[in-house]
C-alpha cells in the first residue's frame, strides 16, 4: 500500500462494523476518496471529531487494495463553527455536500471541484445568505459543462421578454416559446449576477421573492440534471 496526504471535505459517513467508519471526501488531488477510518466511534479515538459531514482536514491515507482507503492522520483545517452550531446552515451545507457527492468521480482529481465547495462553505461559514446553495448548483451546473443559458432565449435567441426557465429546454425562454417555470426579471437578474461574475453581490441580497424564484429553479435544474431528487435540498427549502 503506497503513502499519500492531502486536503479533503467529509461528504458523508457511514457505519462499518462496530467501531469502525467508511468516510467519503471530496480531496484537492485525489477527487472523491472512500476510505475507512478504523476505531474512528471508540470514546478514545484520537480523530473521530474531525470526521463528521463539513469537516475540511488535512489527511494522510494508505492506498488500499479494495475502493477503500485507510485513513491514518487527520488534522483539522476549518471547523465551520458557525454552520455546525445552526441547524439552519448546517442543512444548507448538507444540501451541497450532496450534490457534489452525486457529481463527484471515484478518485478522478477535480480540484476546482473542491475549492467549489471549500468556498461555498466558507461563505456559509461568514453569513447565512438566502442564495448560498442555488449559487453553488448553478456554478456547479456550470463546472460540469451544463449551466443554463441566461442572456438569450435558449429555443430561438430572442434577446428581449425571457419570461420562463425551463432546465430541460436549455434555460431561459422567451414569451413566444415559454414553458416550465414563470420567471421575473429580478430572478434573472440574480441568475446572471451569480453567474457573469457578481457571486458576492447576489450572496449580499436579502431574502426576497426573487431569492425564493432562483432557490427553487436552481434545486429543480440540479435534480434534473442528476436525474434524481436531493433529500438534503428537500429538508432545508
Amino acid at each position: 500500500m503506497s503513502l499519500y496526504r492531502d486536503q479533503g471535505i467529509v461528504l458523508r459517513t457511514h457505519k462499518l462494523g462496530e467501531a469502525d467508519r467508511i468516510v467519503v471526501l471530496c480531496t484537492r488531488g485525489h477527487g472523491k476518496v472512500r476510505a475507512v477510518a478504523k476505531g474512528v466511534r471508540k470514546t478514545r479515538s484520537r480523530f473521530g471529531g474531525r470526521l463528521e459531514p463539513t469537516s475540511h482536514v488535512q489527511l494522510q491515507l494508505h492506498r488500499g487494495r479494495s475502493e477503500l482507503d485507510i485513513v491514518t492522520q487527520t488534522e483539522s483545517v476549518d471547523q465551520f463553527r458557525a454552520v455546525r452550531e445552526d441547524l439552519d446552515r448546517l442543512g444548507k451545507a448538507m444540501a451541497m455536500l450532496e450534490a457534489v457527492d452525486r457529481v463527484g468521480v471515484d478518485r478522478e482529481p477535480d480540484g476546482a471541484l473542491y475549492r467549489m465547495l471549500l468556498g461555498g462553505l466558507r461563505a456559509l461559514d461568514a453569513g447565512d445568505s438566502a442564495l448560498v446553495v442555488p449559487a453553488f448548483y448553478l456554478k456547479l451546473l456550470a463546472h460540469d459543462g451544463v449551466g443554463p443559458e441566461v442572456g438569450v432565449c435558449a429555443s430561438c435567441g430572442a434577446t428581449d421578454d425571457l419570461v420562463s426557465f425551463d432546465y430541460a429546454s436549455g434555460g431561459v425562454l422567451c414569451r413566444s416559446c415559454r414553458r416550465g417555470s414563470p420567471l421575473s426579471p429580478d430572478a434573472l437578474d440574480l441568475i446572471r449576477m451569480i453567474l457573469g461574475g457578481s457571486l458576492s453581490a447576489a450572496l449580499a441580497e436579502p431574502p426576497s421573492p426573487a431569492t425564493g424564484e432562483v432557490e427553487h429553479l436552481a434545486t429543480t435544474a440540479m435534480e434534473y440534471h442528476l436525474e434524481r431528487r436531493l433529500r438534503a435540498a428537500s429538508a432545508y427549502i
